[in-house]
């Protein structure tokens, strides 16, 4: 399993942040909220379940913050809309 590393706005996979193996990314925005707006899983690490991975890791983070999430990114927002655990974190 790859290992999931935090950047600066974002957890992502690979030796460097700036050229990701896969990655997530947010935006702060007011009331508490991370404005998750775009996910990417390269070739090599496709079908792995990496995506899901890095929403999980993602719903980790805005449980330990006390933050909801508003997914832009439209893997992210169906990924929470069908997973029950995650469906408290969604932001109004």
């Amino acid at each position: 399993m790859a290992d999931i590393k935090k950047g600066d706005h974002k957890f992502y996979i690979g030796d460097d942040e700036h050229h990701p193996k896969a990655v997530i990314t947010f935006k702060e925005s007011g009331n508490n909220e991370l404005n998750v707006d775009h996910t990417y899983v390269s070739e090599e690490l496709r079908g792995e379940g990496m995506a899901s991975k890095l929403v999980e890791k993602m719903v980790t983070y805005a449980r330990e913050e006390g933050k909801t999430i508003n997914p832009t990114c439209p893997y992210v927002k169906k990924k929470m809309e069908e997973t029950p655990a995650y469906q408290d974190l969604l932001a109004e």
